[in-house]
């Protein structure tokens, strides 16, 4: 934006955790590009109002999981849609960006479709994954979407819908900063004895699933390394149960909560035994060597088998369509298996290099050492804001006909 220009104003829409953080970055970024000449206003958590940002009403009402947990929330749902199409019609925006939280934003940009602000969406539906029809279906009201995965655009782009790989917000964690030599110090961990992290997930479906099955694994690996310490990063919502379970297994346990004592942990870690998630692209970043488990409910089992679309859930796999990192899901999340993975990757240098080598592979596809992805996305958003000025200079445009 020059000089002269009018400060652009950008309605931000972000409906849990995940997305508050995505929005927080770009604010600093969109800021940062135009020397602070920009102005918010929508909908968003803690993390965005710590940059300054108002919210409409409080995130914490559209953080609801799917099922029947959402079905009491429905009227008030409706009503809050209602509410914020009314306000982002009134504001009449530069640009509406909505952050993940497709149940919510994509209503609320249906109804804006067609009324000359354009719509960004950050974070693309999973079609690679399963229900691919829904590229098609967002194609019909979105102006651009903006991913984090290199091979998500072309599901996309298909359709006819303009996407713009970002990169994942991973990169900008500091998962690969910790003090590894400060955290054994300050727990007595001696600088020879292997330090294990143990990451059972965030949600307490994920924990109890897993912690047991964890429990064995670690007695397996005791048996043949005495020295053996573990560490078990957790969050605020599972630390009591993840405490709890840890007070009774063969191996003593450290848990720590909070993103700095996480990534110290890592620095230290020789390796990691972790749930399927994000935090296994944290350990990428980190150079962890992992081996990763998951177990669902048999029937979200049996669905997930016959719905889900690809081979791998760990993201470095997927961005390599190979497996270079251990997956042991379901009927082959047992003991036995995830203590012979963990003890190839704490006795084995070359298995340790390779997939090391695999994570730093992965890593650069998704951008890692190239600019941020909030710089890469406000970079975007300031293009839509410019491109459609130019096109629709009164800011009216014609309704989008269906593709």
């Amino acid at each position: 934006m020059t000089g002269g220009d009018p400060v652009p104003l950008i309605y931000l829409i972000a409906g849990e955790p995940s997305g508050d953080a995505l929005g927080a970055s770009l604010i600093t970024a969109l800021k940062e590009l135009d020397d602070g000449r920009v102005r918010f206003t929508g909908i968003g958590g803690s993390r965005m109002a710590a940059k300054g940002f108002e919210s409409l009403f409080p995130m914490a009402e559209l953080s609801i999981m799917g099922g029947a947990e959402i079905l009491p929330h429905v009227p008030r749902l409706l009503k809050r849609i209602r509410q914020t199409v009314a306000d982002v019609r009134a504001a009449r925006p530069d640009v509406l960006v909505t952050i993940d939280s497709p149940g919510f934003s994509f209503r609320v940009a249906k109804r804006l479709q067609g009324e000359g602000i354009p719509l960004v969406h950050y974070v693309a539906p999973t079609v690679w994954a399963w229900k691919p029809g829904r590229a098609r279906k967002i194609s019909r009201f979105l102006d651009h979407l903006l991913v984090l995965l290199p091979f998500e655009p072309p599901y996309f782009e298909a359709e006819g819908l303009d996407c713009t790989f970002v990169g994942h917000p991973v990169m900008d964690s500091g998962a690969n900063a910790g003090d590894g030599d400060g955290f054994r110090r300050r727990h007595g961990i001696a600088p020879e004895a292997p330090v294990v992290c143990v990451l059972p997930g965030s949600r307490r479906s994920e924990t109890g699933r897993l912690l047991p099955v964890f429990a064995e694994t670690l007695a397996r690996l005791k048996a043949g390394r005495p020295e053996l310490t573990v560490v078990v990063p957790t969050v605020e919502t599972v630390a009591d149960e993840v405490t709890a379970a840890t007070a009774g297994w063969p191996v003593p346990a450290i848990v720590v909560t909070g993103d700095a004592d996480k990534y110290d942990a890592f620095a230290a870690a020789d390796a990691a035994l972790a749930a399927s998630g994000t935090v296994a692209l944290e350990l990428a970043l980190a150079r962890v060597p992992t081996v990763i488990a998951y177990r669902l409910n048999p029937i979200s089992g049996w669905l997930a088998r016959r719905l889900i679309r690809v081979r791998f859930v760990n993201l470095v796999n997927l961005v390599l369509d190979r497996q270079a990192v251990p997956e042991f899901l379901q009927n082959d999340c047992r003991s036995d298996r995830l203590a012979a993975a963990l003890e190839r990757l704490l006795d084995d240098d070359h298995a340790r290099a390779e997939q090391i080598d695999a994570m730093i592979e992965a890593l650069n596809k998704l951008g890692f050492g190239g600019p941020s992805p909030s710089i890469r996305a406000a970079r975007v958003v300031r293009n839509v804001i410019a491109d459609h000025k130019n096109t629709h200079p009164d800011k009216r445009s014609p309704k989008r006909t269906e593709k």
